[in-house]
Order: structure tokens, then sequence, then C-alpha cells
């Protein structure tokens, strides 16, 4: 990320921040209800963290937005404090203090300053997903829970779609709209890779239905979720490729009452600051039964088992 254009190789952080101050304001003007998605994500991480029975002292809300899940951190038995870090200033503003402005690629914290970090929908705007990682990881206590959630490769697959063919077809090219993103199958490595101990990735799907590919659009702006890659096309979208869009993504993926989906996929990420308490492999070949035998293979009875 350079210091004065605020343009990383991917993305352009400079436009990220501007989304979601857009976003800030038209929460703040309630000139849309946009932050369901948000919100109901932020439901689902905290139903997570239940199933955790732990107390978390000082928890870090990163990409806080307008604070729903630091709030609700904050009113959990044990928590102490809660730091909301959020790169959007409009946002930033509305939210409980202890507050910083921060982006997910460039954290500002000591390491092992907290016990919990949380994150809803921030780190799929990360450029260097293991990099970002690897800072939480030395940002947590030992023992401390990482429990983040981010859109997947899956998300918005039908307006993706809709947009490519019509840009194809009515401009002979297309800009680019695809944020790059990590598969299910990859997310528990990456935390394994950046440190984590017990790394476990899981994923649900949000499905959202809407008259029209132009309200999902305007929703899309009001979440904060525009495209902000660094090589995308600057201007608006021509009127006939719009229209195009719209008209394919309805014949496509529209339903008998003329509706159609979005959909939203949801990778949930969580991983453990290794502590000496926790449950640790045992040495490479100090297995002292057969697997063969565990399972109750005819092989293990003839005595033919791996060893």
């Amino acid at each position: 990320m350079t210091a004065a254009g605020g343009t990383s190789p991917l993305f352009d952080r400079r436009a990220w921040r501007l989304h979601r101050d857009r976003a800030a304001r038209l929460a703040r003007n309630r000139a849309a209800a946009t932050d369901f998605l948000h919100a109901e994500i932020a439901d689902r991480v905290l139903d997570r963290l239940d199933l955790v029975g732990r107390v978390f002292p000082v928890a870090l809300d990163l990409g806080a937005r307008a604070g729903v899940l630091g709030r609700a951190l904050a009113q959990r038995n044990g928590t102490v404090q809660v730091v909301a870090a959020e790169p959007s200033a409009a946002f930033l503003a509305a939210v409980p203090a202890p507050r910083v402005a921060a982006d997910p690629e460039l954290l500002p914290f000591r390491d092992a300053s907290f016990d919990l970090i949380a994150s809803v929908l921030a780190l799929h705007w990360t450029a260097d997903l293991p990099g970002a990682l690897a800072q939480l990881r030395r940002a947590l206590r030992p023992d401390g829970l990482l429990l983040a959630a981010m859109l997947g490769g899956q998300t918005l697959v039908e307006l993706r779609t809709a947009l490519f063919e019509a840009e194809l077809a009515e401009e002979g090219g297309v800009s680019p709209r695809v944020s790059p993103a990590i598969e299910l199958g990859d997310a528990a490595a990456l935390l394994q890779r950046a440190g984590f101990a017990m790394p476990v990735a899981d994923s649900e799907t949000i499905t959202v239905s809407y008259p029209d590919a132009l309200a999902l659009m305007r929703d899309l702006r009001g979440m904060g979720e525009t495209n902000a890659l660094a090589a995308r096309r600057r201007g608006l979208m021509r009127r006939a490729t719009l229209a195009r869009a719209a008209t394919i993504h309805a014949e496509r993926f529209g339903d008998s009452e003329g509706r159609i989906p979005a959909t939203f996929e949801i990778l949930f990420l969580c991983g453990w600051a290794p502590h000496s308490s926790q449950p640790q492999p045992l040495p490479r070949g100090s297995a002292t039964h057969r697997l063969a035998a565990a399972l109750n293979s005819p092989q293990s009875r003839k005595g033919h088992g791996a060893g």
C-alpha cells in the first residue's frame, strides 16, 4: 500500500474507504436499510462464539462498521473492553470508544494485545490475506481466538455472470469486477500457515431475493461492497450494458414471481494463538496401534494392516 495514493497492487484502498464512507452516510440518513447482511452475519459469528464457552476480556472488532458486533461483544459476560477498528472515518465516528482508524492490511496494534479478534466482512478486502492473518495472529495473546467471516468465491455468481455476458456483448470486453477469493478448502491451511493452532473453516450460503438487478446494485452500494479493484474501469457503466445485464440476470436466474436471487457465500474462519494448554499432535511415528485395527477391518484380522 502506497502512502500517497493509497493503492495496493490489487485494491484501490482510497476507493474502498470512500465506498464505506458512503455506506455510513446512507445508514445514518436512513436512505437505505442495507446493513441487514452484516447484522445477520454478525449474529452467526456470535452463535459460533457462544459454542466456545470462554471469556475474552479484551476484544477487537475488526472492520467495525456501525458497531453492531462490537456492542454485542461488550455485553458478553467477562468482557472488559472492546476496541473498534475501522478504515472509514464516517463509520468510526458512530461507534463507541475506544476506536482506531485502521486498515486490516496494516494493523497498528502491539503483539499480544487481544484475547479475541472478531471480524465481519472485512478480510476479503485484503490484497495479502496470509499477511493479514499473520498480523492478527501476532496481535492475539496466547490462547486467544480469531473468529472472522468473509465473502467466498461463489458470492454474487448470478450478477457476475450477467455483467460479464452483457459487457462482452455490448462493449467487446470485460472490466475487472471480481476480487480474488479463497476457497473453503484453502482457508484452514492459510490459518495454519499464519501460525494459528486448531484452525477450522466452514461456509454458509445466504440467498437474498430482489425485484431486479438495479435494486441489488443499489444495496451493494449501500453496503459499501462495490468494485474497488485497482484495475477496474473508471466511469459509469453504459446504459445499454446495464439494461442487457438486468435482462440476462432476470432471464437466466429469475423465479416464477419475477424476482432474482443474490447468493452470498460466507466463509467462517476460526483459529487460536498457540498455548501450551492446547491439545498437541503426537510426534510422527509414535503410534502404538495400527489404523486398520482401530477400524476393525478385515485386513487387521488377517494381520496385513499397514503399520
